[in-house]
This record gives structure tokens, C-alpha cells and sequence, in this order.
């Protein structure tokens, strides 16, 4: 009995023990549950409450400098769009004055020579099928655009009929006094030659495309030829300047004036006076600057001067 006895309470020991084993496992386990569901819970609130805002505020804030750019662009396609639209309206204007001073020369001519059938103060007649573009008629480039190329067509008509009137002019009314000769002034010096010389206001060598006549301020300018009136007034460079056309494709110019004589449109006669020797534009002194253009180029006016 006392043998079976100790074997019984030794194996009660060795259930206990393995039953503390198995408390101490489960309650670990539990612990490291635990734990984790800790760590779990902390990690959440802080991507919740730290990390989340965080990202997001990274996020608004990308989004924020992606809609500046946008908005610089924007602004500047408005500016480069605006600055375009201002260089065609200068070119507006420059076609606008171009054709007023055709119109003025035109309506000269045609009522000098008495030829009625060159109306130039109503619009050439013209006709045909409406065209449909793709621009849209109410934006302001549009309107330009249309309104230049009208303004073109009606310059084309012009120049036509300013070409046939000066065919019927120089058969029938300006004849051999059209022809081109002499000098600009009745007393003064020749103080600058056609060809290179050094500039007078930089010093760098330069074509000088026509010849400077030196005088007092106030001294006649005669026309070299008669002609019509293609130009009077303020010219880039030249100052004031009379431009006149002789026909056959020759144009003689005078520039620096202190003052014009003549309006565009004018038929002037040989030895005329057109304007008054002054030192306007780029000149450093009283003198005219004479040129002469053979179909829009400047020439050697020496043969002009001397023949």
C-alpha cells in the first residue's frame, strides 16, 4: 500500500506541474496578445492622429504649388496673348496710315488729271460666295486678322490703280520735266558723298545711300524733277522728309528739312520748292540728305546731279 500510495501522489505532482506548464504557456501567449494588440492600437493612433495629418498637409501642399504654377502659366499665356494682340493693332495702325496716305495721293492725282473713272474714295466693288472660318468672328484676333486682310485687298486695289493712272499721267500730262536732274539747293556745298563713309555719330563704317548738301538753316529745297508727292512729314531717321514720285519706277528724297512745303498727293513741278533746309532726325547740322531710288533702291544719284 505505502508503494502504491507514493506512485499516486507522484503522478498527482507531475499533473500539477504539467498543469502550470500549460497556465504559464497560455497566460504568455495571452501576454504577447496583448501586446501586440497594444503596439496595434498605438501604432494606429499615432498614423491616426501624427503621421495621417502629416501626409496629407505634404499632400495640399504639392497640390497647392501645382495650382501656383498653373496659375503662372495661365498669366503668362494671358501676357504673351495681350502683347501679341498689341503688336497687331501697331500693325493696324501702320496699314491704317499707309492706306489713308494712298487714299489722299489717289484722290490728288485722279483730280489733277481730271480721270473720274479712278474713284478712290469708294471702296473697290467686289463680290462673291461667303467663306466660313474656323476663328470665331467675336474674339478681338479675329477681328484683326479679318480686318488687316481687308485692309490689305483694299492697298492691293489701290497700288493697281495708281499703277494705271501713272501710265496715263506720264503719257499725257508730266513729260520731259519729269526727268531728274540737277541739285536740291541754289547755293550751298556738297558735304558728304554716296558710298562709305565713317558715321558721324558712332564712328563705324557705313553705306551713306545718298549725298548731304550743306546750307543755312532755312535755305530753299527745290524738286531735282516734277513728280507727285508720295511723302511729307516725320520719317525715322530722316526727320522731316518729301519724298516724290517721278514715275518710271525713280523717287527722289529729301530729308532733315526744318519744314515740308508740299502734301502728299501734290503734283510739283521741276525747281519747285517742297521744303525749307533745317537739321531734323539723326544730322548734325543744317544740310538735306538728296537720294534717289530706282524701283525702291537707292542709287549713285551723281549722274542725276551732273547729266
Amino acid at each position: 500500500m505505502s508503494v502504491t500510495g507514493n506512485k499516486q501522489t507522484e503522478q498527482v505532482k507531475e499533473a500539477k506541474a504539467l498543469a502550470h506548464v500549460n497556465i504559464t504557456r497560455s497566460g504568455l501567449a495571452g501576454f504577447v496578445l496583448l501586446q501586440s494588440l497594444l503596439l496595434a492600437a498605438c501604432g494606429y493612433f499615432t498614423y491616426h492622429f501624427y503621421v495621417g495629418p502629416s501626409l496629407l498637409a505634404n499632400k495640399i501642399t504639392e497640390k497647392s504649388v501645382g495650382i501656383a504654377a498653373q496659375q503662372q502659366q495661365v498669366t503668362q499665356l494671358k501676357q504673351d496673348t495681350q502683347a501679341q494682340l498689341a503688336v497687331l493693332a501697331q500693325r493696324m495702325g501702320t496699314l491704317t496710315a499707309r492706306m489713308n496716305r494712298m487714299d489722299a495721293l489717289g484722290e490728288r492725282l485722279a483730280k489733277t488729271a481730271d480721270y473720274s473713272e479712278f474713284d478712290f474714295s469708294q471702296l473697290p466693288a467686289v463680290g462673291g460666295p461667303e467663306q466660313f472660318h474656323k476663328i470665331s468672328e467675336d474674339s478681338e484676333l479675329a477681328a484683326l486678322f479679318s480686318q488687316m486682310d481687308a485692309f490689305l485687298d483694299h492697298l492691293d486695289t489701290q497700288q493697281e490703280q495708281l499703277d494705271l493712272l501713272e501710265v496715263v499721267m506720264l503719257n499725257h500730262e508730266i513729260d520731259d520735266d519729269s526727268r531728274i536732274q540737277g541739285k536740291p539747293i541754289k547755293r550751298g556745298w556738297m558735304s558728304s558723298m554716296y558710298g562709305m563713309r565713317n558715321d558721324p555719330f558712332n564712328g563705324r563704317l557705313t553705306m551713306h545711300k545718298g549725298v548731304d548738301y550743306a546750307g543755312k538753316d532755312g535755305d530753299a529745297i527745290f524738286a531735282t524733277g516734277a513728280g507727285v508727292v508720295s511723302w511729307a512729314g516725320e520719317r525715322s531717321g530722316y526727320g522731316l522728309l518729301v519724298e516724290i514720285d517721278h514715275g518710271a519706277g525713280l523717287k527722289t528724297r529729301y530729308g532733315h528739312a526744318k519744314s515740308v512745303a508740299v502734301n502728299i498727293g501734290d503734283v510739283v513741278a521741276k525747281g519747285e520748292i517742297v521744303a525749307e533746309m533745317g537739321n531734323t532726325g539723326r544730322s548734325t547740322g543744317a544740310h538735306v540728305h538728296y537720294e534717289v531710288l530706282n524701283r525702291d533702291k537707292q542709287v549713285n544719284p551723281r549722274k542725276y546731279i551732273y547729266r
